[in-house]
């Protein structure tokens, strides 16, 4: 059964039934970084592409004509090109990007392209590069984020032992997600452009300060935005002196005339308060802030501040969801942004004094928010689903009919079977209803059985949408012949803040029972085969695999969990986020004797002993947020019981799995692993 399925992921179909296999994922373009011009006759992208033999990526840019929908391609292989803004130039509206050509040692920098002729000026030639470059509305500066070495290394401290091999730590936050701390600092940088082009010297608006902006590892150009004179920027720092404990992130003013003087608008709100962005008028500034402290999953609002008096007011008081990506629209009398709805992302419009959001989008996709068209009745958004990447569409706010304009993936979609996906909602322990999606394999005959795959969400806080993944990929999974469940469980956004909020402290609780309960529905269909099932997920997901080992009383078939956490305390111990686990798991473990109850309550680790299913355990060795050592201790208790077991170990990958060459080992071994124990 093995080498059947091997077989299907190996060698081409033909024309008339292509399934989509790990290979040709990978053979997908990406799109990404969309902008609009400034007449909005145009849009910009790029397009991101993988060539697996050379287990790298190249990336272009094209230019879309909005009235016919036709692309064109204007800089082409590229080993990265990115950021791209319709910006003013001394030479007129260019197409300014950041980007690092396909030669040797060449840095990425800030570049200007004429989208007429494709003609590239060079912006900046920054030592080491430039990142999250932006424009000044006028065009007189640029800003961007340099990284600046501020710590001295051990070598430094004792010259005299040149080859020492050590680090000196002294506090927490010493490595992040998936890198050490390299001494540096990344600072928000601003730089004037002469009549040539070209930015001069520039000016560091975080002097000597030992913080980042934008705040890592995920913060990126979001994080700051030009008020629209082009004389002051807004932008998130963390100046925090217990970084680990704290989200206490804040939102800071400065003058180009005063670069020194940083005005802190957030100051004594002690959440997340981030992605500032100016009113048209540049009178009131507005951003995403979290309430509650140490908590990053916490409902993401709307703050706005009149930017004179300093008077802040809340629009989004009366909404029970959270928002992303918050933009004005061209009046200033609304605000627009994107929201998980019913285990979608839909887009939503909200009065600028508050009141009730009108949602603008709908059907089973994933909306995205770029930018509005000066007209003010249109938007330039995202779209995708389960079965399909992003593409590129208009969207006419007055009804929230969409043009979709791009097709990246047209030649590889057009001879491709796809699965069905729909909603189904299950009956949880507790009487509540729980939202799932189910994917069919394509051709499903419902007179047939299939195996069947319990998807198991992390975050533990993140929406199953209709988001299309590159490693937790439905369409994939579905084309292998599998029946996939994948419950929006308790914790996950969409639902309602209590709904989102229920999980924490409560990981084995009612979330594992919601998938149980999932689980249980779908064996009651005639066309599951209830000895060919498996449960796989990662991180929580990875989490949820663990702690089902030893509690799905026989459901299960097979196990994988990629990057899960195994053992509560080691987790605590050994994680770097410590405002997660503060959060999520109530504290470390020895503050209380009834928070210790609660760690050997939920920890997988306590299970061990009632473990029966084969299990596949995948974890990176630069996984700082659930250390490798968790999928160690877990692959060590199967091994030791004589459970069959295997360790998928990447050495440079973290969290995730990224090199396109392991992203394709990645999934042959995932779906070896359950041909070979879910075989009929």
């Amino acid at each position: 059964m093995i080498h059947s399925v091997l077989l299907l992921i190996a060698v081409s179909a033909s024309p008339q039934d292509q399934l989509m296999s790990p290979e040709l994922l990978w053979d997908l373009n990406r799109l990404g970084s969309p902008t609009l011009s400034s007449d909005g006759t145009h849009a910009a992208y790029s397009v991101r592409s993988y060539e697996l033999d050379k287990n790298s990526g190249r990336s272009s840019v094209y230019v879309l004509d909005i009235a016919t929908g036709k692309s064109r391609a204007l800089l082409e292989g590229w080993r990265g090109a990115g950021e791209l803004q319709f910006a003013s130039t001394p030479f007129g509206e260019r197409l300014v990007f950041g980007g690092r050509p396909d030669v040797d040692g060449a840095s990425n920098q800030a570049w200007s392209l004429n989208v007429v002729d494709g003609s590239v000026k060079q912006i900046t030639d920054v030592e080491g590069g430039v990142y999250n470059i932006k424009m000044s509305p006028t065009g007189e500066h640029v800003a961007y984020t340099v990284d600046v070495k501020l710590d001295p290394e051990v070598t430094e401290l004792y010259e005299d032992l040149p080859e020492a091999d050590a680090r000196i730590i002294d506090s927490l936050m010493y490595r992040h997600w998936n890198a050490w701390h390299d001494y540096s600092y990344t600072h928000l940088c601003v730089a004037p452009i002469d009549e040539e082009g070209r930015a001069g010297e520039a000016v560091d608006l975080m002097d000597g300060l030992r913080v980042d902006s934008p705040v890592p590892p995920f913060g990126g150009s979001e994080q700051y935005n030009w008020a629209p004179d082009g004389k002051s920027l807004a932008f998130t720092m963390k100046d925090e002196e217990r970084w680990a404990e704290s989200t206490n992130s804040d939102v800071y003013l400065v003058s180009l005339d005063a670069p020194g003087e940083r005005r802190n608008v957030s100051e004594g709100r002690e959440g997340y308060d981030n992605d500032p962005f100016f009113s048209p008028d540049g009178k009131r500034l507005a951003w995403h802030s979290m309430e509650r402290p140490g908590f990053e999953s916490d409902r993401n609002r709307v703050l706005v501040m009149d930017v004179a008096s300093g008077e802040v007011v809340e629009p989004t008081a009366s909404l029970d969801q959270t928002v992303h990506g918050a933009i004005w629209t061209s009046n200033a009398s609304a605000l627009m942004f994107a929201s998980e709805w019913r285990g979608t992302n839909q887009l939503f419009r909200l009065p600028a004094e508050g009141g009730e959001a009108k949602q603008l989008t709908g059907g089973q996709y994933n909306w995205g928010l770029v930018e509005l068209f000066p007209d003010g009745e249109r938007a330039l958004v995202t779209r995708m689903d389960m079965t399909r990447p992003t593409e590129l569409a208009v969207m006419t706010l007055a009804d929230g009919n969409a043009q979709v304009l791009t097709d990246v993936n047209g030649e590889h979609y057009e001879n491709l079977k796809l699965p069905k996906v729909e909603e189904r909602w299950i009956d949880a322990t507790d009487g509540k209803k729980i939202h799932s999606w189910v994917i069919y394999p394509p051709d499903f005959d419902p007179a047939k059985t299939y195996p069947m795959l319990t998807y198991c969400q992390g975050g533990p806080q993140g929406q199953i949408g209709q988001w299309f993944s590159y490693r937790w990929n439905f369409h994939l999974m579905a084309a292998q012949g599998y029946v996939i469940v994948a419950p929006n469980r308790r914790g996950l956004p969409g639902f309602g803040r209590a709904w989102n909020d229920q999980i924490s402290g409560d990981w084995g609780g009612q979330a594992m029972q919601d998938l149980l309960a999932a689980t249980d529905s779908m064996l009651g269909e005639s066309y599951i085969d209830k000895e060919r099932t498996a449960a796989v997920g990662a991180s929580y997901g990875g989490y949820s695999v663990y702690w089902l080992m030893g509690n799905h009383e026989n459901r299960f078939r097979a196990m994988i969990a990629h990057c899960g956490v195994f053992n509560l305390e080691s987790m605590y111990g050994s994680t770097e986020e410590l405002f997660f686990v503060n959060r999520d798991l109530g504290g470390p473990y020895w503050s209380s004797p009834e928070l210790q109850a609660d760690y050997d309550k939920f920890s997988p680790h306590r299970y061990v002993g009632n473990w029966n299913a084969p299990l596949l355990v995948v974890h990176g060795q630069k996984d700082f947020r659930v250390p490798v050592t968790q999928g160690m201790e877990a692959f060590t208790a199967a091994q030791v019981q004589g459970i069959p077991s295997r360790f998928l170990y990447f050495p440079e990958e973290g969290h995730w799995v990224q090199s396109p060459q392991n992203g394709v080992l990645w999934h042959r071994v995932f779906f070896e692993w359950l041909a070979e124990h879910t075989a009929e």
